[in-house]
C-alpha cells in the first residue's frame, strides 16, 4: 500500500530517500537522517483513514443492506458492524504485528509488535505517525472480510460469520497483507505492482467468499423464491458512499499529500465513469435496458479493478481497464454463474474477485509509460510485469482458497455455520438478532 513497495529491489532504496515513504516505523530518509513528521501527510492519511471507515460503516452496509430481503437487512449491517469492531482489536493485539512486524520472513511479520509493543505517539512511519499508518492499514483489515458476507448473505449465523472473520484474517489476511506491502514480503521481493490491494483485498475477498457459497450450499429456497434486492435505493446510496471513501483508500495508499495520490485520486474518477458506462451498455445490448442495480454494480467494479492500479497508470489507461473490468463482471454475473449454478448471494467473486484479477493483471499492462502509466522499474519489460502480476495472483488465490476452505470446515465442525431451516427462512433479523428492519 505504497509506490515503492511495487519496484524492484535494486531501485527501490534510492526511491524511498527520494519520496520519504516507509513502513512500519522504518526511516525511509538517509541512513543517518532523523524522520520528520509532515503535517499534510499526515492530515491526509488521518482524512483517508476515516473515509475507509466510511466505507464500511454506512457504505458496505447500505450497498449490501439494501441488496438481501427485507428479513435479512438487519443482520448484514450487524455483521458488517461486528466485522469492524472485531478486526480493530485482533489487529491491535496481533494482527498489525503479523503483517508489519518487522520479521524478515516473506509471510509474515512476527510478533515484535504485538499488542503495538515499542509504538509511541512519536514513532514515525515514513512522514507519518506510525499510530496513523497502523490505524490507515487497520481499516482495510476490517473491510476485507466485511465484503466475503455477501457471498453467504442470509444463510450463516452470526456467531460463525464473527469466528470465521478472526480465523480468516489471521491466516488468510495477514499474511497476503504482509507479502504484498511489506519490504520483506514476497511479493513486495518481485516488484509486484498492488498499489491499494487487488490482491490483499479484492482477489482475497472474492475467493474467500466463493469458497464460502460453494461449501455452505444455496439458500433455502434458491431457484425458486423470489429473492429480489428489496431496495435498490439503499444499494444506490452505499455504492455512492462506497465511492467517495475509496478516495481515502485508492489516494490514500500514496501514504502522503502529494502526486502520487492525485494521480491515485484521478483515476478513482475515471476508472469507475468507464466501468459504469461500459456496465450499462452491455446490460443494454443484452437485456434491452440498463438497470440502476447494474449502474450501481459498474461502480464497484471500476473501483475493484483500478484499486491495483491507482497510482500507476493514466487516467486513459484507467477508463480502458475499469471498462474492460467491468464487461467481463457483468458477463461473468449474468452468465458464467447462471451455468455453473453456485449461490454467490451478492456476488462478491463476480465482481471483487474477477475484476481484482483482471485489474490486478491490467496493471502490469497499463502501468506502461507508452500507454499513460508511470512505467516500469529499469530493465523490466512488459511482459516481465504481467507475469509477475500474474504469478502474484494465483498464489493469493491458492493461499486464500485452500486457507479458507479449512476455516469454514473449523467453524463449521465447531460451532455450525448454518442456522435451522427454520431459521433461516424465518430471516436473520428475527432469528439471529430479535428485531425487524421495518415495521407495517
Amino acid at each position: 500500500m505504497n509506490l515503492v513497495s511495487n519496484v524492484a529491489p535494486r531501485a527501490r532504496t534510492g526511491l524511498l530517500a527520494a519520496l520519504g515513504l516507509g513502513l512500519s516505523g522504518t526511516a525511509a530518509l538517509a541512513q543517518d537522517a532523523a524522520p520528520a513528521i509532515n503535517s499534510g501527510d499526515t492530515a491526509w492519511m488521518l482524512t483517508s483513514t476515516l473515509l475507509v471507515l466510511f466505507m464500511i460503516l454506512p457504505g458496505l452496509a447500505l450497498f449490501y443492506g439494501g441488496l438481501v430481503r427485507a428479513k435479512n437487512v438487519l443482520s448484514v449491517l450487524m455483521q458488517c458492524t461486528m466485522i469492524t469492531a472485531a478486526v480493530i482489536v485482533v489487529w491491535v493485539v496481533w494482527g498489525y504485528s503479523f503483517a508489519f512486524g518487522g520479521g524478515e520472513s516473506p509471510y509474515w511479520g512476527g510478533l515484535g509488535k504485538a499488542f503495538l509493543r515499542g509504538v509511541a505517539p512519536d514513532s514515525v512511519s515514513g512522514s507519518i505517525p506510525e499510530y496513523v499508518f497502523i490505524a490507515f492499514q487497520m481499516t482495510f483489515a476490517c473491510i476485507t472480510p466485511a465484503l466475503i458476507v455477501g457471498g453467504f448473505a442470509e444463510r450463516v449465523k452470526f456467531g460463525a460469520v464473527v469466528l470465521f472473520v478472526v480465523l480468516w484474517v489471521t491466516f488468510v489476511y495477514f499474511p497476503i497483507a504482509h507479502m504484498a506491502w511489506d519490504p520483506n514480503g514476497l511479493f513486495f521481493g518481485w516488484g509486484t505492482m498492488d498499489f491499494a490491494g487487488g490482491t490483499v483485498v479484492h482477489i482475497n475477498a472474492g475467493i474467500a467468499a466463493l469458497v464460502g457459497a460453494l461449501i455452505i450450499g444455496k439458500r433455502a429456497g434458491y431457484g425458486r423464491d423470489n429473492m429480489a434486492p428489496h431496495s435498490l435505493p439503499l444499494t444506490l446510496v452505499g455504492a455512492g458512499i462506497l465511492w467517495v471513501g475509496w478516495f481515502g483508500f485508492n489516494a490514500g495508499s500514496a501514504l502522503s499529500a502529494g502526486g502520487s495520490a492525485a494521480l491515485a485520486m484521478i483515476n478513482t474518477f475515471t476508472a469507475t465513469a468507464g466501468a459504469v458506462i461500459a456496465w450499462s451498455l452491455v446490460e443494454k445490448a443484452v437485456r434491452g435496458k440498463a438497470s440502476m442495480l447494474g449502474g450501481a454494480s459498474g461502480i464497484v467494479a471500476g473501483l475493484v479493478a483500478v484499486t491495483p492500479a491507482a497510482g500507476f497508470v493514466g487516467p486513459v489507461g484507467a477508463i480502458v481497464l475499469g471498462a474492460i473490468a467491468s464487461a467481463v463482471a457483468y458477463w461473468f454475473v449474468a452468465s458464467v454463474k447462471l451455468k455453473l449454478g453456485y449461490d454467490d448471494s451478492l456476488d462478491v467473486f463476480g465482481v471483487h474477485g474477477i475484476a481484482g484479477i483482471i485489474g490486478a493483471i491490467g496493471t502490469g499492462i497499463f502501468a506502461s509509460s507508452s500507454l499513460g502509466g508511470v512505467g516500469y522499474a529499469e530493465g523490466v519489460s512488459m511482459g516481465g510485469q504481467v507475469w509477475t502480476q500474474i504469478v502474484a495472483v494465483l498464489v493469493t488465490i491458492v493461499w486464500c482458497g485452500v486457507g479458507s476452505a479449512i476455516l469454514y470446515k473449523v467453524v463449521d465442525l465447531t460451532v455450525g455455520l448454518r442456522p435451522t431451516p427454520e431459521a433461516e427462512v424465518t430471516g436473520l433479523d428475527v432469528t439471529s438478532h430479535g428485531e425487524v428492519a421495518y415495521h407495517s
